[in-house]
């Protein structure tokens, strides 16, 4: 039968006021930049000597944005069997939502001119890698948060992933062109937050969110393909450079942690691994190369941090899924802290390394895109390595402490 009318109005009200208060404050606040779009590359980009923005290469990467933000993470969203269709449904939701909240936010922080948001197509962009990191925290309560729930997680995390993001990228020139800490360690750890301090409401749904049952592989191929036809261009979205060292760098990772899934879960389990299984694995190999793919790492480099990415996923599911599952404390529906948030760290440790091993002798003239502030001599890679190791317990802070008092 259908659900009375009072259970109806709970979701259809609150999407109706915040949709009509998103275009009051869209037609007081924002609108078109008059100048050409400046591209994809982030404010602290020297692109003038590089590629022009306007050609169409740069709308090629930034649809690969908007198709992995919906397809590629939708598809993570249908874990659960018993909530696939509603998962994948949930997902646009909270993209829709996400997006239009994102604009208005980060255009205050990044674009706010005479009283007025000018949005072009690079606020598009930071607006999608905002969608992402709410999605990643929707998956940590996929199975209890309900439409109402989600819209209201996508209201509070939106402006704290805009000010952390704010904080690490502009205020500590920290270089996360992919996300990694940005987008999926403070995801995974705002997502894992909100499910332990919320933990007394859903303790009544705690079986029915360790739901039963497996979902077609089907879908886990599909939402496969789609990672690696997308996630490439995803991160590299924001990368100024010509090279494609992100695009190489992503694709020889996931590869490498592909292969280790297969070398760790028969190990661990005694069926053979599912697609599942590899769909993590290729997830956990993207997000560890989302800060260190622009960076200079050689082939064999990136192998072996795909390969190290790969293993954390099937081990995190072994011993720590079960410790989450044994009470009611931190609920983890879609794992995300094997494949989003240790990815995320191990790909920031990465990034410190590789930043603190900078120099114009190896980088050339490519480090003035790598590191502009070591480039122009503001400050030295040392310095440099420690910013980006900073940014990890300022991330985890502003996730746990956001995601704590959301829930």
């Amino acid at each position: 039968s259908a659900p009375p009318t009072s259970s109806r109005l709970r979701v259809s009200g609150p999407c109706f006021v915040l949709q009509m208060l998103l275009i009051i404050l869209f037609a007081a606040f924002v609108r078109y930049s008059p100048d050409p779009s400046p591209g994809l590359c982030s404010p602290q980009h020297n692109c003038s000597s590089r590629r022009n923005p306007g050609s169409g290469s740069y709308y090629l990467r930034s649809w690969n944005v908007h198709l992995q933000t919906l397809m590629g993470f939708g598809f993570l969203m249908v874990f659960l069997s018993r909530y696939s269709m509603e998962s994948a449904a949930t997902c646009f939701l909270v993209t829709a939502f996400a997006i239009q909240w994102a604009l208005l936010i980060q255009g205050f922080l990044y674009s706010f001119r005479n009283g007025k948001i000018y949005m072009e197509a690079r606020s598009m962009v930071r607006a999608d890698f905002c969608a992402g990191a709410v999605l990643v925290s929707t998956g940590a309560v996929l199975g209890w948060g309900n439409p109402l729930r989600l819209l209201l997680l996508s209201l509070l995390e939106v402006p704290l992933f805009s000010a952390n993001e704010y904080v690490l990228l502009h205020l500590m020139g920290v270089r996360d062109s992919g996300g990694s800490l940005t987008v999926h360690t403070f995801g995974a750890y705002f997502g894992l937050a909100l499910s332990w301090s919320s933990r007394e409401h859903r303790a009544h749904r705690t079986e029915q969110q360790r739901d039963t049952g497996h979902p077609p592989d089907v879908l886990a191929a599909v939402g496969t393909v789609c990672l690696w036809i997308f996630w490439p261009g995803f991160v590299s979205a924001t990368v100024a450079a010509a090279e494609p060292w992100a695009e190489l760098n992503m694709y020889v990772a996931m590869a490498a942690s592909t292969l280790a899934t297969f070398v760790m879960s028969p190990l661990l389990q005694r069926d053979r691994p599912c697609m599942r299984q590899v769909q993590d694995a290729a997830v956990a190999g993207a997000i560890t190369m989302g800060m260190a793919g622009e960076m200079l790492l050689a082939p064999f480099g990136a192998l072996v941090a795909g390969f190290l990415a790969g293993l954390i996923p099937p081990l995190s599911s072994r011993f720590l899924v079960p410790v989450f599952g044994r009470r009611p404390g931190i609920g983890d529906a879609c794992g995300v802290h094997g494949a989003h948030g240790l990815p995320g760290v191990l790909g920031a440790m990465l990034g410190t390394l590789l930043a603190a091993l900078a120099t114009a002798d190896a980088y050339g003239d490519r480090l003035q895109v790598a590191f502009p502030r070591v480039a122009d001599g503001s400050r030295t890679a040392t310095y440099q390595a420690l910013c980006q190791l900073c940014a990890l317990p300022v991330t985890l802070l502003l996730a746990v402490l956001g995601g704590s008092a959301s829930g």
